[in-house]
């Protein structure tokens, strides 16, 4: 039977959205005969306010190389979401769209949090699909994520380049990496662009363990640093601080001692991202100038890699497959070369994080690399 298929983007932009798009699209409608495909503007809220587009061959051409996602994303959560004044919850409305379009699925392209929110529209009955896309790495259960490597080459060549002011002003400069709560992109892209220091949210850092191995370097003759940092990267002062919230959250027995908890959570939360303050201590410990250079969006921006299409390429096509088999409530996700469907219950509530014992963590420590621990 000919199926009509809902498709959207939601969370961060990230390389390889309108590949996966193409993907679905092109062998759901081409190989599988499905009968329509309707894509959502601008993530959850478009299929609240039911914006769409027709996708057909003429819309799903040219989409291969673009950045990006042509759909349009945003980070809104179909029981949270900003109305106005309010925030209510849309999860009924949704329903409605998606059975006033006469869907057979909705495939949610997305991270974490879209993981999370397209498996609570499968609670409410809705047949989902998800496919893994962040440039973090972060999702669990598939071995990557498309949108991971061209990130990757895009904050190892902005390393490239640091080394040349770094090394022409004999400066220390310390790099802002994407990653959210984990290292992946940090420690990637420091390993592959020779960072001398790595600091990752895994590894809690001692800034005076960063700035021996930098003074050692000096000794060595070797008059500049690069310091990779990733956006989560957090001292061992802090991690002790972040602990014991964890902890009182977790005993906490009246409304007073949660909100005290999560107001000293909230309040590292919003301290994460602390590339300047590393900066200023690290000049102060070492003597040498130190300069900052946040990456920022540039990570998520310009056309998806080969490796992405690839696998944007991949999971899309699985994922028009599970269409055709009626395989509802999965997430595609890459195990070796093969993808498999994931049940969403098993992805959602976890992170991948690098286990302290990853080969990547072992190879940094094998050239020289600290890790600031």
């Amino acid at each position: 039977m000919a199926k009509s298929i809902g498709i959207l983007t939601a969370g961060g932009d990230s390389p390889g959205l309108n590949a996966a798009i193409r993907a679905v699209g092109k062998t759901a409608l081409g190989r599988f005969g499905a009968m329509q495909m309707i894509g959502f503007r601008d993530g959850f809220r478009g299929l609240v306010e039911n914006r769409s587009v027709r996708l057909d061959e003429a819309a799903l051409s040219g989409l291969l190389t673009l950045g990006g996602t042509f759909l349009g994303t945003s980070r809104d959560k179909p029981h949270r979401m900003s109305i106005g004044n309010q925030v209510l919850d849309m999860t009924d409305a949704i329903v409605e769209t998606y059975h006033k379009n006469h869907l057979d699925v909705l495939v949610c392209l997305g991270g974490g949090g879209t993981q999370k929110n397209a498996y609570r529209l499968a609670q409410k009955g809705l047949n989902i699909i998800t496919l893994p896309k962040t440039i973090d790495n972060d999702i669990a259960m598939t071995d990557t994520t498309f949108g991971y490597d061209t990130a990757l080459g895009i904050a190892t060549e902005a390393i490239d380049r640091l080394h040349s002011t770094a090394h022409s002003h004999h400066r220390i400069i310390v790099v802002g990496i994407m990653g959210h709560n984990t290292g992946w992109l940090a420690l990637g892209s420091g390993i592959a662009g020779g960072a001398n220091v790595i600091l990752i949210p895994e590894i809690p850092y001692d800034i005076n363990a960063v700035a021996a191995a930098i003074r050692q370097r000096s000794r060595q003759g070797k008059n500049f640093s690069i310091v990779a940092v990733a956006e989560g990267a957090i001292s061992k002062e802090k991690a002790m601080i972040m602990e014991e919230a964890m902890q009182m959250k977790m005993q906490a027995v009246n409304k007073e001692d949660k909100k005290e908890a999560k107001a000293k959570l909230q309040e590292l939360d919003d301290d994460k991202d602390h590339t300047l303050e590393i900066s200023e201590q690290l000049e102060e410990l070492t003597g040498l100038e130190s300069r900052v250079t946040i990456l920022g969006h540039l990570q998520r921006g310009g056309t998806p890699s080969a490796v992405d299409r690839l696998l944007a390429t991949q999971l899309g096509t699985a994922c028009a497959e599970m269409i055709n088999s009626e395989t509802y409530g999965v997430m595609m996700a890459i195990r070796g070369t093969k993808v498999e469907a994931v049940p969403l219950e098993e992805v959602i509530g976890k992170r991948k994080i690098i286990p302290l014992d990853h080969d990547w963590v072992e190879t940094a420590k094998n050239v020289g690399i600290s890790l600031g621990a």
